[in-house]
Parts: structure tokens; sequence; C-alpha cells
């Protein structure tokens, strides 16, 4: 009864060995068995074996066996089946050959959990191409390179990108010279009425009367600012340039036109005005008030009447800012990106022509 027991065992394990053995199969297939020189042809390994099992397919380098050169090596394909009991990988090998002859592929091996198991034997027949050498008039030589016909659509980015770069091109020229001669970007006009040329003096004088820069000590800036005005106003009021003038010539200009009775006032302002400017005299507070009555009464007595209705006639005023420090900054940084952008679309217009003509 033991001895029968002991053979049953023998047999159940003799039974699980065969099983296990027979799990894992290995099978190598070939799509084409005949091809031509140089063409392509699929070799497909596939492993069945457990899922928990795992398997070493063959590296290869570049050929298969000699005059059978190896493509590409495809990546595993994995399949599971029976509930994920079982699996089956695929591995496919891309091969060529260029020398025709009867190919012999031995077995491929794939080594699972440790142990080798192979493939059977493929064969591979590789033809030459025929040629029929007793009509050679049917052979040509090389083709010429042909011409690419002209398309609008290739040259629409080129256009584009010149077109742009131009005005960008203008407004870095312009940004440069701005920032060269310390201008403003833009500037701002401001359109005013122009007033009539006694009220634009008596407008000066009252600023000067206000500011009193002759309590300051500042007699000969008082003196100057003065004198301006009232050349100014006899300019536009008689005609000459008084701005370019002596104060002798003024005077001697004036007589020709008014009685001396109207000048005199306003000749010993300006002589008062030529010793503190050239003299370094120091007039007293009374004179200074004195001289600046001069002034007002000169203009009142020789102004021109004002019609009445008479709109005031209107005139341009050019208003120029200074540049803050900020805004400098920014305008360097601006020339700068406007400059990489140039010279990216340069480099964009350069590439597009090489690649046309090359």
């Amino acid at each position: 009864m033991s001895r029968n027991i002991i053979l049953i065992a023998l047999l159940g394990l003799l039974s699980i060995d065969k099983v296990a053995a027979q799990s894992v199969t290995v099978e190598a297939k070939i799509d084409s068995l005949q091809i031509l020189i140089g063409e392509q042809a699929k070799v497909q390994l596939q492993v069945a074996m457990d899922a928990k099992q795992h398997a070493i397919f063959p590296a290869y380098t570049d050929t298969l066996v000699k005059g059978v050169e190896i493509i590409e090596t495809v990546k595993p394909d994995t399949q599971f089946l029976n509930d994920r009991q079982r699996m089956l990988i695929t591995q496919e090998y891309v091969i060529t050959s260029f020398d025709s002859a009867l190919y012999y592929l031995p077995p491929m091996p794939v080594t699972v959990d440790g142990k080798e198991y192979k493939s059977k034997a493929l064969a591979l027949k590789v033809y030459s191409i025929p040629v029929d050498t007793l009509h050679p008039d049917q052979f040509f030589g090389q083709k010429p390179v042909m011409k690419a016909p002209f398309a609008w659509e290739d040259w629409y980015g080129l256009i584009s990108c010149s077109f742009l770069a131009l005005p960008l091109l203008g407004l870095l020229i312009y940004l440069i010279v701005r920032i060269r001669d310390n201008k403003p970007i833009i500037r701002k006009i401001k359109v005013e009425p122009k007033l009539p040329p006694h009220q634009a003096a008596m407008k000066e004088i009252e600023r000067i009367k206000t500011e009193k820069v002759w309590q300051k000590g500042r007699s000969k800036e008082y003196y100057t600012e003065l004198t301006d005005a009232l050349r100014t106003y006899i300019k536009d009021r008689f005609g000459f340039n008084a701005l370019e003038m002596t104060s002798s010539e003024i005077i001697d200009k004036l007589l020709e036109l008014k009685d001396k009775e109207a000048i005199s006032d306003l000749k010993e302002l300006f002589q008062t005005a030529d010793l503190v400017k050239f003299a370094k005299h120091d007039p007293q507070m009374n004179e200074n008030d004195a001289n600046l009555i001069n002034a007002i009464d000169f203009i009142n007595e020789t102004k021109q009447p004002e019609e009445e209705n008479q709109k005031p006639q209107p005139t341009e005023i050019t208003i120029i800012e200074k540049r803050s420090l900020r805004v400098k900054v920014m305008l360097i940084c601006g020339i700068a990106l406007l400059s990489a952008a140039l010279i990216g679309v340069f480099i964009y217009i350069g590439m597009q022509i090489y690649n046309l003509f090359v």
C-alpha cells in the first residue's frame, strides 16, 4: 500500500514538471520568404508563457546572420490572456539584405526564468533586380534638377516681414536721433490768443513787480528783465528790432517817431539800466520804483487805441518738455527692444531668402 502511494506521488511530480515545461512556447515567423535586394522583411518572435514569468529576448546589434542586416528592433508588444493568467509577448525585427542568396536564419533563443527556449529556423531568399542587358537603349541617365515653379505663397512671409522692417527701422532711427539731441519724442503745440503789445508788456512788468528781485540785491537781473520787456514792446509796437539795438539807438529811433517828452523818462530808465549792467551802479530803492513807473507810463502813452469787439489774433506757441531720467531710461530700453526685434526680422528674412534660392 505504501509503495502505491509513493508511486502515485512520483507520477504527479513528473506530470507537474511536464506541464511546466509545456507552459512556455517560442515561435518565429517571417512575413515574406522572398524579397528583392534592398527590400525589407519583418521577423516576429513570439513567446507565450505564464504572467508571472520573465522573458529575455536575444539582443541583436546590426546583423541577424552574415548578409542579413537588422534595420530596426521594434518595442515588444505584450498581450494578456486567460484572465491575465497567461501573456503573449511579440518582438519584431525589420531586416533587409543587399546580396542575392538563400539565407538560413537559425533558431532564435529566448530565456524564460533562466531557462533557454528556441524557435524554429527560418529561410529568406533574396533576389537581384533583373536587368535587360540586350536593350541598353532603355536605360536613361540621371534626370536634371527640376526648377520649382514660382508661387506667391512662398514669398508672403518674406514680403510681410520686409514691410514690417521698414517702419521699425525708421522708428529706431528717429528715437536714436531724439535721444542723441536730448529732445522729447513728441512736441506739444499749444495755441493761445496773442495779446496786444501793450497788454503783453504790462503782463511782464506786473510779473517783475511781483517778484521784487531788486529788494534781494539782484539789481542787474531786475533791470535786464525790465528793459527786455520794453524792447519787446517797442519791437511789436513800432516795428523795428529793438532787441538787437543799443539803448541810444532805440532812443534815437523813437525820437524820429514820437515827441521828446514821451521819451525823456524812458531815456533816463535806459541810462540807469546801462550803468547797473555795465558800471556796477547800485541804484536806490526809490530810483527803482521810479524807473518801473516810467516804463508803465511810456507804455500807456504810446500804446495803440483798442478797437471795440476786436478779437485777439491766435498764435502758435511751441512748448518743449524737459525729458526726465525715467523717460530717458524707458527710451533706451525701447531702443534696445526695437533693435532686438529688427535683428530677429532681418535674420528671418535672410533665412527665407536662403531657403528660397539654395
